[in-house]
């Protein structure tokens, strides 16, 4: 086939695949597919049959065009993860620190009713917690090994379990958001008073210090997702009651995705705290002061990367603006 007959016969394909290159035009994915082998071999017969002339020149050019713009596409979906927790998800989630805060403060209200509460009803404890953990407690507590419920299990079921039921309670808060937020409210409720009421029957013990150094070396990053998982639920439902300048549509399915992103957020907490519960708060003869780094430690990571970095990337996002 003659040059001229081969350019004439092939250049609309050519001229589309241009344009997408440009992003003048969208086309389906497999058509792009397609249209891609197509060209590399009519860069290969023009390399074959009209070596170093224009239409090699031309495809060669458009090939390398294509080539670069699919490894930048692939490359920025490798990074797709890391820019999503280093940028997307905290620049983000700046917006509703106002649900975290409200979140947080009815965490705990009902965390010190339930402490409240069990000061001053005797059985209120054992309504929250059940009669066989209460009476499985005491029995600990009278063998001088409290804290033995977390010994019990392997460290690697424990593990396990911990982390797939606090997921669960998680996508549970989120979820339950779409209940105009009452379902998110019963939740961040229900374990609110499970806390208050645990912590108050340690410290009416004379545990209180035992308890705390014990449970808050995995409790502190298990209850703060917690309280951000009720945060998502909070923004499901700010979505659905205030759409403010959108439709209402439009506004709960923003309040759909930004609540997902928050809850994805709070897996690898999760997975933190399931490894620190099974594998590590076991160790109850651990010194004080590697309890207290843990401790603290732990809250430090969840304030910087749910509280401090957000504002930083914010304040950083307006000054180059």
């Amino acid at each position: 086939m003659r040059e001229a007959a081969f350019v004439k016969q092939n250049k609309d394909k050519w001229a589309t695949f241009e344009s997408v290159l440009a992003k003048k035009t969208e086309i389906n994915p497999d058509e792009l597919s397609d249209l891609y082998i197509e060209i590399t071999d009519h860069l290969s017969y023009a390399k074959t049959f009209y070596p170093k002339s224009n239409t090699e020149i031309f495809l060669n050019a458009l090939a390398a065009q294509a080539h670069r713009q699919i490894y930048k596409t692939k490359r920025e979906s490798k990074n797709r993860i890391v820019s999503f927790w280093k940028t997307e998800f905290p620049t983000m989630f700046y917006k509703h620190q106002r649900e975290l805060l409200i979140a947080f403060l009815i965490f705990l209200f009902f965390a010190a009713v339930g402490a409240f509460s069990s000061a001053n009803e005797g059985d209120f404890v054992r309504a929250i917690l059940g009669d066989g953990y209460v009476n499985m407690t005491l029995d600990n507590i009278e063998n001088n090994d409290p804290m033995k419920v977390y010994k019990e299990m392997g460290e690697f079921n424990m593990f396990l379990g911990i982390t797939i039921n606090n997921i669960k309670v998680a996508l549970m808060a989120f979820i339950y958001g779409i209940l105009l937020g009452i379902g998110t409210l019963f939740i961040l409720m229900q374990n609110g008073l499970m806390l208050g009421s645990f912590q108050y029957f340690f410290f009416e013990k004379g545990l209180g210090w035992e308890s705390v150094r014990t449970i808050w070396i995995h409790g502190t990053i298990e209850i703060s997702v917690i309280i951000i998982a009720g945060c998502a639920g909070l923004v499901l439902a700010n979505g659905l009651l205030f759409p403010g300048t959108y439709t209402r549509l439009e506004s709960f399915k923003r309040g759909v995705r930004n609540g997902l992103k928050i809850v994805v957020s709070t897996i690898p907490f999760f997975i933190m705290a399931g490894f620190l519960e099974g594998f590590v708060t076991r160790h109850t003869e651990m010194p004080d002061w590697l309890a207290i780094f843990i401790i603290s430690s732990s809250l430090a990571l969840i304030l910087f990367y749910y509280v401090i970095y957000p504002k930083q990337l914010h304040k950083k996002a307006t000054t180059h603006e």
